[in-house]
């Protein structure tokens, strides 16, 4: 590996399972420490233990502030600076707008929505502290267009892309940097325990004939994380083997 993010900590949302533990994996390495956060605690921790001394895990509630800052005060009491943020965890539930209940828009809300913006407000502090930073909001291609059956799901995601706009432009002069990434998709267990049809679909919709892999996004997030994206702000990054074209 380069090393592309040596010396950075970070901290990852989700990052127990699935695109998380992808980009947790190839965080640690190219050198961060990585604080591997999410309710998944038995998963979490069994990752945080193969990844080594460069990987903790921490329970966080993403929905919930006073849990977001003390993962934030803990990361920085523990390793003196928060460098790169990933708002990777999140929710899919596939339903018609018809058929979709006030419980279902919120369990969506508070994940995909809320927990990206407390835990944006709760790092900007010690990213500007740290001297700068790199936030990352995993939104979807669902945030930049319209899915049947999305409707919960998708307007999060939209708002996520709009979020990281006006969090791009606030931060921006205190040398933090926030863009989104909007993964088509992806090989993984939540795409596929959703939609049968969509499933069948997929490598007829891509024009790369295929899912993306983990990895793949991982590697997008991880250049988002370093400084080789230094003047890269308020960017949407797709990854979806042209999906959304």
């Amino acid at each position: 590996m380069s090393d592309l993010l040596s010396g950075k900590v970070a901290i990852i949302t989700g990052g127990s399972q699935g695109m998380g533990a992808a980009q947790a994996q190839l965080f640690v390495d190219e050198g961060a420490h990585v604080v591997i956060a999410d309710i998944a605690d038995d998963l979490g921790q069994e990752l945080a233990e193969k990844l080594g001394e460069a990987a903790t895990y921490a329970h966080l509630d993403v929905s919930d502030a006073d849990a977001w800052k003390t993962v934030i005060t803990d990361t920085v009491t523990t390793h003196g600076r928060l460098d790169i943020l990933v708002n990777n965890a999140g929710v899919y539930k596939r339903a018609m707008i018809e058929d979709t209940t006030l419980e279902l828009l919120d369990f969506h809300y508070r994940i995909n929505q809320l927990g990206v913006f407390l835990g944006m407000q709760a790092a900007f502090p010690a990213m500007r502290d740290s001297g700068g930073g790199s936030i990352i909001n995993v939104s979807s291609i669902s945030g930049l267009g319209a899915l049947p059956g999305h409707a919960a799901y998708g307007t999060t995601k939209w708002a996520v892309r709009g979020m990281t706009k006006y969090a791009a432009r606030e931060f921006g002069p205190h040398g933090v940097r926030v863009n989104s990434t909007h993964p088509g998709f992806i090989d993984t267990t939540m795409l596929l325990e959703n939609s049968e049809e969509l499933n069948s679909s997929i490598e007829t919709v891509t024009p790369l004939g295929r899912r993306g892999s983990v990895v793949e996004l991982a590697e997008v997030t991880a250049f988002l994380a370093s400084d080789q994206s230094s003047y890269v702000n308020g960017a949407e990054m797709t990854i979806d083997g042209g999906a959304s074209i």
